[in-house]
């Protein structure tokens, strides 16, 4: 194995008495980084003070890596990549879109990771933003200049990773060496059985839907109350369990009660204890909302429970349901629509589209999606 594999997050930590509060998520995939690359790792990270909600505190020492932690707008030099053999960095962050130099003056190999292409970041400003134009103006008129610098990085890097379809239809001709991956937590160990699919064919009684994840405008959470009230105002036997936290959260919780308890609002369960228990053996299908077309691991991880997805059309959800016939496609913040694309499903197809969900993150589960990203990172490196 020649130098260490370099890791350049988007994600923060926050330093709290001596400790570090680091996203779960990130510590899990750190780990990972370190048992598949199968050598050192060193990870740049950015000192910041926004809250973490789903993190634990660690001591710096404890980190399974050669800790680097710059301030928040500090610049990657040469002397952070000093006998780095490739670095993996974030083509979302801004910060990050200068590192060409450096590592060619340290001799290391870069490879950009990206999901979110430039409509999905207009999109996400435009529902931040919805009432106050100015500032829309102005976010706008920043993220065309940053996407100018996005693509110049890219094109100077030596390779590109990019999770979902929409980043690699946009970015993947900047690059000669593109690796295409579908980002989710769902391990095969983790996903549904085949005494859970039994049970939903044999069981009788209301469609049970599912939505979970930020309860925010780009999430389409908005959406949740009038597709319900436009189903069970049609006579639909349905019922909707909502899981996560978000601006919109107690906006959803009135809505939901004037609705006979039809739609339940929770607060989020740990993922792989709560949510996927839940969805495995108390929901039928999920619903996605999603208004913008970000590549949301909860697509995946509700297919590997065994759920179709009923998904709004967007740039993610469209081939994603395409590639795996695992789901439907609905229209966008349009209920009664959205419930008639509903209605004409009965329980057979229903069943039938869970199991081909399920096949589909089957074959892209977490384990392999990671081991193609660190074969790619390899072959960069020439290892």
């Amino acid at each position: 194995m020649s130098g260490p594999l370099a890791l350049i997050p988007s994600i923060h930590v926050v330093e709290e008495n001596g400790m570090l509060r680091v996203d779960e998520k990130f510590l899990e995939g750190l780990a990972l980084h370190r048992n598949q690359w199968g050598g050192d790792i060193r990870l740049l990270i950015r000192r910041g003070t926004a809250k973490l909600p789903f993190s634990r505190l660690i001591a710096p020492q404890d980190m399974p890596c050669d800790l680097r932690l710059l301030d928040m707008h500090e610049p990657v030099t040469a002397s952070h990549l000093q006998d780095v053999s490739v670095v993996l960095a974030s083509a979302d962050d801004h910060r990050q879109l200068a590192l060409a130099a450096p590592c060619k003056a340290a001799g290391a190999k870069l490879v950009y990771a990206v999901e979110y292409d430039l409509w999905t970041r207009l999109r996400i400003a435009r529902l931040d933003n919805a009432r106050n134009p100015l500032r829309l103006l102005r976010s706008w008129q920043w993220l065309l200049m940053q996407e100018r610098l996005r693509r110049r990085a890219m094109r100077a890097g030596d390779a590109l990773q990019t999770n979902g379809y929409p980043a690699a239809a946009a970015y993947g001709r900047l690059t000669d060496d593109l690796c295409l991956f579908l980002d989710g937590r769902m391990r095969i160990a983790d996903m549904a059985r085949p005494e859970d699919m039994a049970a939903r064919k044999s069981r009788r009684g209301p469609l049970r839907l599912v939505h979970a994840g930020r309860l925010e405008p780009m999430k389409g959470a908005q959406d949740l109350v009038p597709f319900m009230k436009s189903a069970l105002a049609a006579g639909m036997d349905i019922t909707l369990d909502v899981f996560g936290a978000g601006q919109l959260r107690d906006e959803i919780a009135k809505g939901a009660a004037g609705l006979g308890g039809k739609l339940r609002v929770h607060d989020p369960l740990p993922f792989q204890e709560g949510l996927v228990p839940f969805m495995r053996q108390r929901a039928d299908m999920f619903l996605a909302m999603h208004r913008q077309s970000d590549p949301s691991c909860m697509y995946l991880e509700a297919m590997g429970c065994g759920l179709p997805v009923l998904g709004a059309d967007n740039a993610m959800w469209r081939p994603l349901c395409q590639h795996s016939n695992g789901g439907w496609i609905m229209p966008m913040g349009q209920p009664d629509k959205q419930v008639a694309a509903l209605a004409r499903l009965d329980q057979s197809e229903i069943i039938s589209a869970g199991g081909r969900a399920l096949e589909f993150a089957r074959e892209h589960d977490f384990e392999s999606q990671f081991a193609l990203r660190m074969d790619h990172l390899r072959s960069v490196a020439g290892i």
